[in-house]
């Protein structure tokens, strides 16, 4: 019997779109997050990519997170697997050395938010839905990355405060906490899928160097664990890897003419 399919794959114009897809609430389990790891691999490798958009199916959800019942009938060992395994999954995606953005189609609570948070951009829906870390109500903790990735997001008393509440809020609330980048409106989830494409093509070649978004990524996702010494050092040989690229020659020599630089991602 062949597996199905809980993630979907799709490369647009520069762009990769990975979806999850299991109704009625796009709730991941070790199936669908093994899926998602080999897609966000796939991405990471292609040369047709630049920008990764990661969103769910349908306009009520983007993920409710882990599957509750599936949870609750696996053994203490499976669970602890489980999450291991999600956690290297949103790594791999954190660290992957193109943009990444989550398209908030719906509501996107507790593991939802977390595989969110792993993204550099989050992009959501006005009025879509709600967010959170409500996983306190279930007597757990977030634990694919919640508590490290909001406390670095909003501060340590801030996450606490929103974790401990176990509270969910609007997207506006989550804008104003610095969790969510920006909100969107639009007149259904297929205007909103569109205009957050749009936005990743503009961050692909040739309107962008992503070579350089890449390495940007990377000086942050790395550098920010880094002291500061280490931090710069690590800058500096990713800014001379970025001076010898033929995206930093053509910008060079697009700005000494006074034109518009045709950038290629290399």
């Amino acid at each position: 019997m062949s597996e199905k399919t809980l993630v979907h794959y799709e490369e647009k114009d520069g762009v990769a779109i990975i979806t999850l897809d299991d109704p009625p609430a796009n709730t991941y389990t070790h199936e669908m997050m093994k899926q998602l790891d080999a897609a966000i691999i796939q991405a990471r490798f292609s040369d047709g990519v630049s920008v990764i958009v990661l969103t769910g199916e349908g306009e009520k959800f983007f993920s409710a997170g882990a599957n509750i019942q599936m949870l609750s009938e696996v053994t203490t060992e499976f669970k602890y697997c489980f999450c291991l395994h999600a956690n290297e999954t949103l790594s791999r995606l954190e660290h992957t050395p193109k943009l990444t953005i989550a398209a908030l189609n719906g509501h996107t609570v507790g593991g939802g938010l977390e595989i969110a948070m792993a993204c550099d951009y989050l992009i959501a829906r006005k009025d879509s839905g709600k967010t959170g870390l409500p996983e306190v109500n279930l007597g757990v903790l977030p634990g694919t990355g919640g508590t490290q990735r909001l406390s670095r997001l909003v501060g340590k008393s801030r996450a606490i405060e929103l974790m401990v509440s176990g509270e969910t809020f609007s997207f506006e609330r989550a804008e104003e906490l610095g969790i969510v980048n920006r909100i969107l409106e639009a007149s259904d989830v297929e205007d909103f899928q569109n205009q957050v494409l749009e936005f990743a093509k503009s961050h692909a070649p040739p309107n962008k160097a992503s070579f350089a978004v890449g390495h940007i990524k990377r000086s942050v996702q790395t550098g920010s664990l880094l002291p500061l010494e280490q931090g710069l050092a690590l800058e500096r040989e990713l800014q001379a890897q970025l001076f010898a690229s033929e995206d930093a020659k053509e910008g060079l020599s697009a700005y000494v003419e006074k034109k518009q630089p045709q950038f290629k991602g290399k």
